[in-house]
């Protein structure tokens, strides 16, 4: 097993990755900026590495720093958490190249499914259904890309091959608007992305975000742990998520389940990952993968009983999956709320000191947080502080579980989303199931596309 991890993030998920690795009986190296010194993590840790000032580029994101910080501490290996420097492949490369694991899949993986368009190439090789598309980058021949966009029929969308977060996309309903939204998207993409390529797609004008969560060795073994639903979204950003997602049939998860496991193997895949679909009419459309551990991995692991950071942290240390398809067997029904310190009317940051904090509790309740009583919420990054998890043995059960959760959870100090929360789940149309992505913004007035 590995000795010693340098976990190269913070927050809720260096908590996450520090237990995981307690477990295991693995030593830790906590690496953190100057205001967060008095993180739980950091806190707890073996060890702990003060590796550059408040901005994440002085620290989270330093790549030397955090290298420096694993020689100095003679560590194995390095997580990379979610978010920050998680999907960056030169990272990873420089990891490995330094004479360190990294907790993740290789570098030219990681390249690979990080554009979007080699992405789609590689899934649609495998077998794996994708969103009818251009196939690959648009020329500059309007001709042929209005024949392009014919082929797949309209509404299509014009998106960045380097984009991401909702950024670098444009929805084109007709003929006489494509021209200008592939030369506008270009030239945006250069600009925010140092990439002009762009490629076109089928408009889903009211889809689901289902995701489908899968481990593999690198060995040639991999396997499915089902899915969730993340379709509660506002400006992209994912709100609530749950898993099994409802309405999705046994059979509909192994036919998809299946084909993200057969293209782990094929693409060499190592570790965790997320295989993220759109989901319209019983059909899965492939958008990207996510080449790393999620926000929302806590509700797989509550349906399959399996820690995901655990298997990451075998994976990494060289072992075969400790499961096989057989072995995952989903029950029962988790929901997850990510809890920020923002304004739930206004979703302005509300960074501060938390003056009282009281978690909440009971049978089916997790809390995955790093905050505690007198904890001061630094305004330098995201502002999620807590995710809260409750599991029963159906939907109506999770769902009563949280609505009693979120009720007992106390942050004072700040401001939360937790109101906003509450309302999602006690919104009918939540509770009955199956809201497609543009449903929060539309009960938030925010208008969808």
């Amino acid at each position: 097993m590995l000795d010693k991890v340098v976990i190269a993030n913070r927050g809720e998920i260096a908590l996450r990755v520090l237990r995981a690795c307690k477990e295991l009986g693995i030593k830790t190296v906590a690496v953190h900026s100057t205001v967060d010194r008095n993180l739980k993590h950091v806190l707890l840790a073996d060890e702990s590495i003060c590796i550059g000032n408040a901005p994440a580029t002085d620290s989270y994101l330093n790549i030397p720093r955090i290298i420096s910080a694993a020689e100095i501490t003679d560590a194995a290996a390095i997580h990379p958490g979610y978010g920050f420097l998680a999907e960056n492949a030169d990272f990873a490369e420089q990891v490995e190249n330094s004479g360190f694991i990294f907790v993740g899949p290789t570098a030219d993986v990681i390249r690979l499914m990080g554009d979007k368009v080699s992405a789609i190439e590689a899934m649609k090789k495998a077998g794996v259904p994708c969103v009818p598309g251009s196939g690959g980058p648009l020329g500059d021949d309007d001709a042929t890309n209005k024949k392009i966009a014919k082929r797949i029929g309209y509404p299509v969308i014009v998106k960045a091959a380097g984009g991401g977060g909702g950024r670098g996309m444009r929805v084109v309903r007709k003929e006489d608007e494509l021209v200008r939204a592939i030369s506008t998207t270009k030239a945006e993409a250069g600009a925010a992305f140092g990439n002009d390529m762009v490629y076109m797609e089928k408009f889903l004008e009211n889809p689901r975000h289902i995701e489908i969560q899968v481990l593999a060795d690198g060995q040639g073994n991999a396997v499915y742990l089902g899915e969730r639903d993340c379709s509660m979204q506002r400006r992209h950003q994912k709100v609530v998520e749950e898993a099994p997602a409802p309405g999705i049939t046994p059979e509909m998860r192994k036919f998809i389940g299946e084909r993200c496991a057969k293209a782990c193997i094929e693409i060499g895949y190592r570790g965790a990952g997320t295989f993220e679909f759109l989901y319209e009419n019983g059909e899965f459309y492939f958008i990207e993968m996510n080449t790393r551990i999620q926000v929302e991995h806590p509700v797989t692991e509550m349906v399959t009983g399996i820690d995901l950071i655990k298997e990451q942290l075998r994976i990494a240390a060289g072992r075969q999956l400790s499961i096989s398809q057989e072995d995952i067997v989903i029950r029962g029904h988790a929901v997850e709320c990510r809890i920020n310190a923002e304004d739930p009317n206004t979703f302005v940051p509300s960074p501060g000191l938390i003056s009282r904090f009281h978690p909440p509790g009971g049978l089916g309740v997790r809390w995955d947080s790093h905050v505690y009583a007198d904890y001061k919420v630094p305004p330098n990054y995201d502002s999620m502080i807590g995710k809260l998890i409750t599991y029963g043995e159906n939907r109506d059960v999770a769902i009563a579980r949280m609505r009693n959760a979120l009720s007992e959870l106390i942050i004072e100090g700040i401001k939360t989303n937790v109101p906003l929360q509450k309302d999602i789940m006690a919104d009918e149309n939540f509770q009955h199931g199956g809201t497609n992505i543009h449903y929060l913004e539309k009960k938030l007035g925010m208008g969808g596309h």
